[in-house]
């Protein structure tokens, strides 16, 4: 299992346009490391520290990548069952389960069914 650490920061909002809003990870943990991670969608973990500094745990779906001008992939993780606002908190990220690798969608209507089924079976996972 590869775990990434990261100050959740502002991304193009796409995941929330899409109504599977993202926490996209600030990638410092992940270049000093030199993680080499298969891109594509990952069912994984995401932990995170609330108010009453309890550690919680979220089931998330994981996007890695695609990779930008830099030759670094975006990290970014929709935690489910979270609501609120995690800009600037850290969270750490478990990759659990690789699902698939990206895939283009001819539609919004597709990629967002993609999005469910995906989620679907990270929701239903049980991690050893």
């Amino acid at each position: 299992m590869i775990e990434i650490s990261g100050k959740v920061i502002h991304g193009d909002s796409y995941g929330k346009v899409l109504g599977f809003p993202t926490a996209n990870l600030d990638r410092r943990d992940f270049v000093r490391r030199r993680l080499k991670v298969k891109l594509g969608i990952w069912a994984g973990e995401a932990k995170l520290q609330p108010t009453n500094h309890k550690l919680k745990t979220y089931k998330a779906g994981i996007v890695i990548g695609p990779l930008d001008n830099n030759r670094l992939p975006k990290i970014e993780a929709h935690l489910l069952g979270f609501k609120g606002n995690l800009y600037g908190k850290k969270i750490t990220i478990t990759l659990k389960k690789y699902l698939r690798p990206f895939k283009k969608f001819k539609n919004e209507d597709e990629l967002k069914h993609q999005i469910t089924k995906d989620l679907k079976i990270i929701r239903n996972s049980i991690y050893e």
